[in-house]
Formats: C-alpha cells, structure tokens, sequence
C-alpha cells in the first residue's frame, strides 16, 4: 500500500505526494504520471522492490489529492515541475532520478531544468513533442483548443470541463482509452495486477472529477512549457514504442535532436503503455547499481 504525505506550498496551495514503494537504499526515483494520472502508481512492483528505491509520485493540480490551482491561473508544465520541486525540498530529498510517462515527461524534464540541483538523471517514456513539431493532437481538438487560445484560464478550464465531464473512471475501457491503449497494449494488460493499478491510478486522477485533467491539458497546451529542452544537462533515457498510436518513434527522435545528452531506444511491438513493460529498464537508468 502506498503511504501519502500532503505539502503545503508558500503561497498555501495543498500538493499530495504519495510513496508506493519505500526501500531502504536510500535512493530516490520520482515517477512524473501521465495525464490522466496520479502520483500513487508503481508500474512494477517486483522490479521496484528489485531495485530496493523508494518511489515518489506527486499529484499535479487537481488530480487525486492536490488542490487545484486557483479559477484564474494556469496549471503549467512549469507549475507542475515547481510543485515536484517544493516537494522535494520540503521533503529534504534529492538529487533523485526523475522518470516521465506520457505527458509527465514534460515535467520531468522542466524539473531537470529548472532546478539541476535536484536531477541526477531523467527518463522519458513516450511523451509527445510539441505538436507544432511532430504532429499528433487531432485536428478537430487542436482547431477547439487554438480557439481557446488568450481567453482567461477560468474559461478555458470550465470549456473544457464540459467537454470531458463524460469522461470518468467508472467505465474502465473508456478511461484506459484515455491513457493510450490501444490493440499493442492487450499483452501489457494481461499481465498481472497491471489492469487493477491502471484502474486505481485512473480512480485517484478522478478524485476530484474532470478539473485536473482539464487544467493539464490546457497547461501543456495554450502555456508556455517554461524550459527549452536544450537546458537539460541531465543524461536522458528516451523508451518509445514502435507501436505507440499517441506518440510514437518520430517523437522520440525529436527529443533526441533537442537533448544536449540523450540516449533513445524504441521498442518494439511496444504502445503507450509501455511504461509497465520497460519499468526494469528505466529503474537501470535512473538508479544503476552502485559500484
């Protein structure tokens, strides 16, 4: 069972952060969730026990257990990545090893960047890039969210609040839908207990309803992500899959041009929710044996 803490930021806002797995050697990985997502999920808990890390995942604004952000600002890339930081802070724990699954892998990377201090090293799982670059949002979305575009937040998020209010977790096919799956995920679905935790992280993200996932998506797409990805020293794991319906293989070579030191590796037969699969992997990256 994952324990949860609650932070309180300087300017009052409440953060959850939640810690699936807490082993003893001392070492730190954070888990930056998809949208929608929440901070208490542990994509394999046999290989996190492996590694014996202690896994830290915080709930971005409005998801789960974190208060959303007030009716006239932004949940930014940057918000978010600042609220990890405070965490952190707070918590007195760092440098740690920072992954990102989907549009987590933003944040991740803005915390690298924002605060270096904080980042050993980073992994990003199939994250998009921005659209203007790799183009993934369908055009009828990306036309509705450009007509949002210079409108209040406030507006924005109760626009699209009303748009996804049909969207909750109570019908499980629907909400995995959400989160990538696809024909190329049924092998990862089948393995055990992964349909259970992606179903609690999906329960948790709607805790609060839709205003968390709404915010996120008009954070990431009408705010500025707040970071350049050349600004991120940290070395970068990119796992993509060849099969990934939402951000595939042209998405991680554009990271890779971007990143001042990166590694990509596509995976094959692999979809959107190949975080679960290639967990082992990214625990190697993040948090190597020690010599």
């Amino acid at each position: 069972m994952a324990t949860s803490t609650e932070i309180t930021r300087k300017d009052g806002r409440r953060v959850a952060a939640h810690f699936p797995a807490e082993g003893r050697s001392g070492r730190t990985v954070v888990l930056c969730h998809a949208a929608p997502g929440s901070g208490g999920f542990d994509p394999d808990p046999e290989q996190t026990a492996a590694r014996d890390v202690t896994l830290l995942g915080v709930d971005r604004p409005g998801y789960g257990g974190s208060e959303p952000m007030p009716a006239e600002d932004w949940a930014s890339v940057a918000v978010a990545a600042d609220d990890l930081a405070e965490v952190l802070d707070q918590l007195g724990t760092g440098p740690v090893g920072v992954a990102g699954w989907s549009a987590g892998g933003r944040v991740a990377l803005a915390l690298a960047a924002r605060r270096p201090d904080l980042v050993t090293r980073v992994a990003v799982l199939a994250t998009p890039a921005p659209d203007d670059a790799v183009a993934w949002v369908p055009p009828e979305h990306k036309a509705a969210l450009e007509a949002m575009r210079g409108q209040p937040a406030a507006q924005v998020h109760a626009a699209l609040g009303e748009q996804l209010a049909g969207f909750q977790a109570g019908d499980p096919a629907q909400a995995l839908a959400l989160l990538g799956a696809e024909a190329a995920d049924e092998p990862v679905l089948a393995r055990p207990g992964a349909r259970q935790r992606l179903t609690e992280l999906l329960s948790a993200a709607f805790a609060q309803g839709v205003v968390g996932l709404a915010a996120d998506i008009a954070g990431y797409s009408l705010q500025p992500w707040g970071f350049e990805p050349a600004e991120v020293t940290a070395k970068t794991l990119l796992l993509y899959g060849a099969d990934d319906p939402v951000a595939g293989p042209a998405h991680g070579r554009w990271y890779r041009r971007q990143l001042p030191d990166a590694r990509y590796e596509q995976v094959p037969a692999a979809g959107h929710l190949l975080v679960i699969p290639m967990w082992r992997r990214v625990l190697s990256h993040l948090a190597p044996n020690p010599r």
